[in-house]
Order: C-alpha cells, then sequence, then structure tokens
C-alpha cells in the first residue's frame, strides 16, 4: 500500500497527456475495445475491472430497488436483479459483443446515474449473431479435496430480439475455515482448553438464468428470471487435548433464491418512461449441532423472504443544460421465521425467535440536472421515503416511518485531465430483516443473540468531496474524503428482562455517531518504468468511526467496520506467448463486534493469489491460478465476561487460528 500511495504523489506531481479526452457536454469517457485489446479481455467484467480510476462496486443487499444496483450500467439501465449479482451478470456478457465502456463522471443526458457520481456504462454491439461459451474448472485444495465447476452461457440476437441463457453447475469452498490451534486461557493467564481444529466447508451452486429482449409498444421490453439454489455445509472437529476430549460441530443451510424482473422503457421525443417489476422469493433453512462432553446444542431457523417491487421513472430533457427526473417506487415485503434452539435437551426461549414481518414501502423523488457551463454540473432533488412495518408473532408491533432525503452534487471538469466532485446528502438505511431475528451464531460461540423488530433505520448526513487526476496514457488517480453524522445507529445493545436483568443482547438503535473515509484509487500504465503493456491498479479504504457503548457508556469504534480495506493488482501482457499474467493482492482486514459480555475480533490476513492466462487460440483460454500463496490465517478471538462488559470481569480469552491453505485452479474456456 505504501508503494500505491508513492506513486499517486509522483503521479499528480509529474502527470503528462491524457489519452481519452473527456466529452466537456455529457462528462464521459468512452473505452473501446481497442483500449483492452492487448489483455485479450474474455468477459465485460474483465473490461471494467481494467477501467483506469474505478473501482467496481457490484451493489449492496436491501429492500426495493432504489440504492441496490452496482455502478455499472448495460446499455444504459441498470439490470433488473438482486441475487443474480452484478459481477455474474457482467461474467455473461462476452467480451467480443462490446461496443465500447463510457465511464460517465457527473452525469449524463439520458442515464440513470442510480443516485451515485460516477457509473460505467457497458454498451453492447446491436448487430445480429450469437456469443456463447462454455467452461470447467477444477480447484485443488491443500486438504486433498478437489472442487469441480462447469459454467456456459449464450447470447442471440436477431430481428432487434435478445435472448440470454446460464447455467452454471460447481462446487466452491469456504476459505473463511481451515485447520490451525485453539487456546482459551483465563484472566490470569492459565491455560483452560487447548485444543486442535480441523474445520472445512464448501457449497454448491445449481444456476439457472435467463432474459428475453424485444420491441414492445414503441419501447424495448426485458424479461430475465433467476433459479438459483445454494446448498452450503460446514464441518468443525476441536479435538481437545486439555482436557481430553472433543468439540464437534456441524452446520448446513439449504438455500433457494428466485427472481423475475421486467423493464419497459420508452421515448417521447424529449421525455423518456421506465416502468420496472421485480418480485423474489428467498428461503433458507439453517439447522447447526454442537456436541461436547458438558453441552449438546441444537438450532434451527426457517426463514422465508419475499419481496414485491414497482417503480416508475419520468426524465425529461427541458434543453441541453437542464434535465429533470421523477420516480415512484413501491414495494411489499415479508419475513417469515421459525427458530427452534435446545441445549442439553431443553428448549430455551429466545426473544423474536417466531416471527412474522410485513413492510410496505413507498418512496418518490424529483430531481434537476443543471448544466450551466460545458465544465460545470449540479443535480439538486429530494426524495421522500415512507414505511409501515407490522410485526406478528413473538413480538406484536406496528410503526411507521418517514424520511425526507434532500441530495445535491456539484462535479466541476476544468479539462480533460482533472475533475472535482461533491456532494452533500441525507441518507438513510434499508433495515436488515436478518437483525429481526434471532442468530444461529449462538450455538458455535455460546453467545445469545436475539432478533428485534422494533428498530428504526440509521440515518446520515453525507458530505463527500473528490479530485480526479488523469495522467499518461491511461492512468488515473481518485482521492475521495467523506464524512458522515449518524443518528440512530444500529448495533448490539442488551436485552433487559424481569428486574433490569440483562439476558442477551440484539440489534438496536444505540444513539448518534460519526464515521469518517478517506478513499484512493489508483491506476498506473507501467511502460514508462520500464515495462511493456502491464499496469499497476490499487485501492484502499481507512475508516474511523465513534459511538457510545450502550452497555459501557465509553466511546469504541461501530461494530463490524473494517479500518482499513486495499488491494492491489499487477497485470502484464505477454503477446509473443499470446498469454497475460499477474498478481492479485487483497489486504489484511479486522472487524470486531461488541455484545453485552463479549468482544469478539476476526482478522483475517492477506491474499496473494498468482494467475497465468493462454490463449493458443482466439476462441480458447486456458487459466491457471495460484490461489493463497501468502498461507492466509483466519483469526477468531473471543474476549468473554463474567457478565455485562460495564461491570463484569474478563472470565476468559478464547483464540481460534485456522489457516485455509494454498490451493491451484485450472479453468478451460471456449469461446463460441
Amino acid at each position: 500500500m505504501r508503494l500505491t500511495v508513492l506513486l499517486a504523489a509522483a503521479v499528480i506531481a509529474g502527470a503528462a497527456s491524457v489519452a481519452h479526452a473527456a466529452e466537456p457536454a455529457t462528462g464521459a469517457i468512452s473505452y473501446p475495445p481497442s483500449f483492452f485489446a492487448e489483455v485479450g479481455p474474455t468477459t465485460a467484467l474483465d473490461m471494467v475491472m481494467r477501467l483506469p480510476g474505478f473501482t467496481f462496486d457490484k451493489g449492496v443487499v436491501v429492500r426495493g430497488l432504489e440504492g441496490s444496483g452496482g455502478n455499472v450500467l448495460v446499455d444504459g439501465a441498470a439490470p433488473v436483479a438482486k441475487n443474480d449479482t452484478l459481477d455474474e451478470i457482467l461474467k455473461r456478457i462476452p467480451a467480443g459483443s462490446v461496443a465500447r465502456i463510457d465511464v460517465i463522471r457527473g452525469g449524463a443526458p439520458g442515464i440513470d446515474m442510480q443516485g451515485r457520481t460516477v457509473v460505467a456504462n457497458v454498451v453492447r454491439k446491436q448487430a445480429a449473431g450469437f456469443h456463447g461459451a462454455g467452461s470447467v474448472s477444477s480447484q485443488l485444495l491443500s486438504d486433498h479435496r478437489v472442487l469441480n465447476a462447469v459454467r456456459a452461457e449464450g447470447q442471440w440476437r436477431w430481428n432487434g430480439k435478445l435472448a440470454e441463457l446460464s447455467m452454471v453447475l460447481g462446487k466452491g469452498p469456504d476459505d473463511q475455515l481451515g485447520d490451525g490451534p485453539r487456546v482459551r486461557t483465563a484472566a490470569d493467564g492459565t491455560v483452560l482448553i487447548r485444543s486442535t481444529v480441523d474445520a472445512d466447508a464448501q457449497g454448491l451452486r445449481k444456476w439457472l438464468i435467463g432474459a428475453y429482449e424485444t420491441p414492445f409498444e414503441g419501447g424495448r421490453l426485458r424479461l430475465n428470471g433467476a433459479y438459483m439454489a445454494n446448498p452450503y455445509s460446514a464441518e468443525i472437529m476441536d479435538r481437545l487435548s486439555l482436557p481430553a476430549g472433543r468439540e464437534y460441530e456441524y452446520d448446513t443451510q439449504d438455500k433457494l433464491q428466485a427472481e423475475l424482473g421486467a423493464r419497459w422503457a420508452r421515448g417521447f421525443g424529449p421525455t423518456s418512461v421506465e416502468m420496472v417489476l421485480f418480485q423474489q422469493w428467498n428461503n433458507n433453512d439453517t439447522k447447526a449441532r454442537f456436541t461436547s462432553a458438558a453441552v449438546n446444542r441444537d438450532f434451527e431457523l426457517d426463514k422465508k423472504v419475499t419481496e414485491t417491487v414497482g417503480r416508475g421513472n419520468v426524465r425529461r430533457r427541458m434543453s441541453d443544460r437542464l434535465t429533470l427526473e421523477a420516480y415512484a417506487e413501491g414495494a411489499l415485503n415479508s419475513l417469515d421465521s421459525q427458530t427452534r434452539f435446545v441445549q442439553n435437551q431443553v428448549t430455551v426461549r429466545l426473544p423474536a425467535a417466531n416471527v412474522r414481518v410485513e413492510e410496505k414501502r413507498g418512496e418518490v423523488s424529483v430531481a434537476a440536472i443543471w448544466r450551466p457551463l460545458p465544465t460545470l454540473t449540479t443535480e439538486v432533488g429530494v426524495k421522500e421515503e415512507t414505511s409501515t412495518i407490522t410485526s406478528t408473532g413473538d413480538v406484536a408491533l406496528e410503526k411507521s416511518l418517514s424520511f425526507t432525503k434532500p441530495r445535491a452534487t456539484l462535479t466541476w471538469a476544468p479539462n480533460p485531465a482533472n475533475q472535482v466532485r461533491a456532494r452533500v446528502e441525507r441518507e438513510v438505511s434499508q433495515l436488515n430483516f436478518d437483525d429481526f431475528i434471532a442468530s444461529s451464531s449462538l450455538v458455535n460461540t455460546g453467545a445469545l443473540l436475539a432478533g428485534n423488530p422494533d428498530l428504526s433505520p440509521q440515518q446520515a448526513w453525507v458530505v463527500e468531496a473528490a479530485y480526479e487526476r488523469r495522467f499518461w496514457k491511461s492512468g488515473a488517480v481518485v482521492v475521495t474524503a467523506r464524512h458522515s453524522e449518524l443518528t440512530d445507529v444500529i448495533d448490539r445493545a442488551p436485552v433487559y428482562g424481569p428486574g433490569h436483568v440483562a439476558l442477551a443482547d440484539a440489534p438496536a438503535n444505540i444513539g448518534d455517531g460519526r464515521k469518517d473515509e478517506l478513499i484512493l484509487n489508483l491506476a498506473v500504465p507501467l511502460e514508462r518504468l520500464g515495462l511493456a503493456s502491464a499496469q499497476l491498479k490499487g485501492q484502499g479504504t481507512w475508516r474511523w468511526s465513534e459511538v457510545t457503548d450502550p452497555v459501557t457508556g465509553r466511546n469504541r469504534e461501530i461494530s463490524n467496520l473494517h479500518p482499513l480495506d486495499w488491494e492491489a493488482h499487477y497485470t502484464q501482457d505477454l503477446p509473443k506467448l499470446k498469454a497475460n499474467w499477474g498478481v492479485d493482492v487483497y489486504s489484511a482486514v479486522r472487524e470486531r463486534a461488541f455484545r453485552l459480555s463479549e468482544i469478539e475480533t476476526k482478522k483475517v490476513d492477506t491474499w496473494l493469489l498468482v494467475f497465468i492466462e493462454a490463449k493458443p487460440r482466439p476462441d480458447l483460454i486456458l487459466r491457471a491460478e495460484f490461489q493463497n500463496l501468502s498461507s492466509r490465517d483466519v483469526n477468531r478471538i473471543r474476549e468473554v465476561y463474567a457478565g455485562p462488559r460495564g461491570a463484569a470481569p474478563l472470565a476468559y480469552v478464547d483464540a481460534r487460528n485456522l489457516e485455509y491453505g494454498q490451493s491451484v485452479l485450472f479453468k478451460i474456456r471456449k469461446i463460441l
């Protein structure tokens, strides 16, 4: 990361020409296929990941469509999908079917920026024909498992119509589990437990995904659907040497996701209209069994989630300088949860174990995008969100919520090489339905994690500023600073019983807080440093946060927020060998969860991957990945107190250090 920062400083000081001049009228930079040719991409995702100064974001899981999409559009529109994630969608678009990719900074006529200041738009070729690919892969793990996978996709265009079909069938590992030591020590340093952990887990993907586009009623209609079964199992054997014995845990998840989406869009002169419908079903049956000499625990959770969303957008271009936009969105969400927990053959009642939650949401928005000068773009808008949440079962309640969310952005590009962006916005988070129900993590930690349907969304006033500098042939550096003033922060807080006795902890609104972020994004072509056809691309995010701990009353960081994430990617084309190779490095991360009588810290070490990809023929790609060359460890440290942390002494510290091990992936891809 230090090298990345030094390179950023150097290129800012000595920046030269920009290869792709920005179009002042739209704020877009176009990258044709020739820009990516030297690295020979096979999919649209490969191309997006090579965009200078652009950080791919596949989106977040929220209810409703607003704010759920990532920062990449396809033919000017966000995909109407959730379980079928944006990175998977881009993997299915062959590089040969891409006409260009536009990086849109600050907005462009006819483009829905999805509330972002920068998006990429993958524009596909409209010529009739077929594009397809099939691939097989084998992953060889250090524990002698061999996990195979196969996938195939096809895209047909004819008479203005488009059909897409994709299939995925294969196994994959859980790289958070492995083998290693575990030690539990008392507060005075006495060793209470010493053991060796043998843990592994894997999942299976069984996916079938399709889409169909056709002209309809003077516009264009797209229908898409996905059926995605994802069974998962984990086995953890803990062999104790002090005291002698064993602990055993076996977890399973039968996860089934399905979704249907429809979008119809039509232009009426300077006015464009878009209508969207979306339906999804998510069923998740979780079972966990823990056995030891002293305690046996069985946990079962049957969770069913459905969502129905309708949305309408209207956009009118008043002039070359002014565009008006408006949308209305309505959503109906439901959660049915049945939880069962048995300890030593005694049923334990959990708060919010068996509940049904329904939410009716509505949101309307108006916005104006004004370009008073060719170099200056402003956007001013406001959203109004309302929702009614009803809970029945173990927790009976009904609450109505309403929030006004103003937004203002400014983009100034004095020349093609420089751009400054600023944003002020009130953000309101989506409530996570998983916070409403009891958690299965009580099996492998022994901690009681209750649910709480009576939550209010977390709100924030956000101020953001970004500076972008483009240099050399295809280099870019972007520095972003963001400050958030938080209200109704959602974290964990005590659940009290009779006599104000703390029984457990659950998600709760714990008051005000703050969060600050500094983000650096860098892409450096390395020809000037003597490395032909090579690029170094990296990004880093530093975070600082503060809230008041509801247990101790002292200030602390927000739970599970990473203080630092960074990654670096080196790629080089080897044209004489018809190959390319590269190195991917992902930073170590640390997250910490604060509970009633426990602080759990998870540390994941650096991940290092080296790949080489050969193309003996234009339609055949051979790829080998050497994964986890850094032998990454995953550490879980539990500091457990004799009672609530604010008053009780430390009882013990339980530290588990698991090494996932190295692996090799071989993949053959045939382009049709």
